[in-house]
């Protein structure tokens, strides 16, 4: 005779089953059944690193393709043979193989240390963004504020190698990269702010389970700011005065060879990642969409990457700015539209309370 088990939870049911009631009990994760508090953090920071891993090289290889597609590049397309898909298997390749070069006049620690110093805080940024209410791997009540916080540390990082590669351009284009990053970070804040006040919280998640549809309109003019903002901050094109090779040869990673400069890319793949995900969630309702509760992770994802294209496909379409049009358009633009969305978001909440 079987002995009988003693679960912590009925597993019991009359068949047929009426599933207009729901799913049987045993058929979800019973209450009794909790993962001890290391093990969840093990397993959200492994989620976190794979996600970080893989996003980012999903934007780089959609990047190659977008771009061979708008501008009738072939090099792209041949790798691996249908339509290109080992080019990025190539490309990491190439950079293994590359000598790794320290200048001799360098200072070597800190030269070293600054790829990790511009990757990392995307690492930590992506951890507190939510693909939905239960998928995120920092909860964090003020999650918004920690996002942007993070995201500013990686000016350091570009600080740090352009000051350490004892070299004119480098040092050059870390001047730049500052200017460029300090002045539209004004922007950029406000524009957060402002979507902030109308949901009434600075969590990540509270501000996209307070989203509705209307904020379409009501929150476009800080939706534009916030994108533009976040191309300078990623000195994407048309904002890459910091790395304009026709200028500086390659900004503050000029010196860098093989897999510390694969980092920078890296850093800036993440930061498309992050960037787009953070307009995802602030701007389009995050995980908002049919069958939510069971799709939203991916509804976050799916805004997120065509976000991601818009990038791509902005710096296919628009030339390098000068570097007094881009301060032209940070504070006589970009500051007076964020500061009259910031109002206007002000005067909504008021009379809708």
């Amino acid at each position: 005779m079987t002995p009988a088990l003693d679960l912590p939870f009925d597993i019991s049911v009359s068949w047929p089953f009426d599933w207009s009631l729901g799913w049987p009990d045993w058929l979800s994760w019973p209450d009794a059944v909790v993962l001890p508090t290391w093990l969840e953090v093990v397993l959200r920071a492994v989620a976190v690193l794979l996600a970080f891993l893989v996003l980012p090289l999903l934007v780089g290889q959609t990047e190659h393709k977008v771009m061979a597609h708008m501008q009738g590049r072939l090099g792209p397309m041949y790798a691996g043979g249908f339509h290109g898909w080992a080019q990025l298997v190539a490309d990491g390749v190439k950079f293994v193989q590359k000598e790794d070069i320290t200048p001799a006049r360098a200072d070597r620690w800190v030269f070293r240390l600054a790829p990790a110093v511009a990757l990392v805080p995307y690492l930590v940024a992506l951890a507190a963004i939510p693909l939905s209410p239960s998928v995120v791997g920092a909860p964090v009540d003020a999650g918004v504020v920690l996002v942007l916080a993070v995201i500013g540390v990686g000016v350091i990082g570009t600080l740090m190698a352009g000051w350490a590669s004892a070299n004119k351009y480098s040092l050059l284009g870390a001047m730049r990269a500052a200017a460029q990053l300090v002045s539209y970070e004004l922007p950029l804040v406000l524009a957060v702010a402002s979507v902030a006040l109308a949901a009434g919280t600075l969590s990540l998640v509270g501000i996209a389970e307070a989203w509705s549809p209307w904020w379409l309109l009501w929150q476009l003019p800080g939706a534009v700011v916030f994108l533009v903002a976040a191309l300078a901050e990623l000195q994407r094109p048309p904002f890459d005065m910091p790395l304009a090779d026709s200028e500086i040869v390659f900004g503050a990673v000029t010196e860098y060879t093989g897999l510390r400069f694969a980092f920078f890319l890296l850093a800036e793949y993440a930061g498309i990642v992050v960037f787009s995900l953070l307009f995802a969630v602030l701007y389009l309702g995050g995980w908002a969409g049919p069958l939510e509760s069971w799709l939203g992770w991916l509804w976050t994802l799916l805004k997120g990457f065509v976000v991601a294209v818009v990038v791509i496909w902005l710096r296919v379409s628009w030339p390098r700015l000068r570097e007094d049009q881009l301060q032209r358009l940070a504070w006589v633009w970009l500051v007076p539209i964020a500061l009259f969305q910031l109002a206007l978001t002000a005067v909504g909440v008021v009379m809708t309370s």
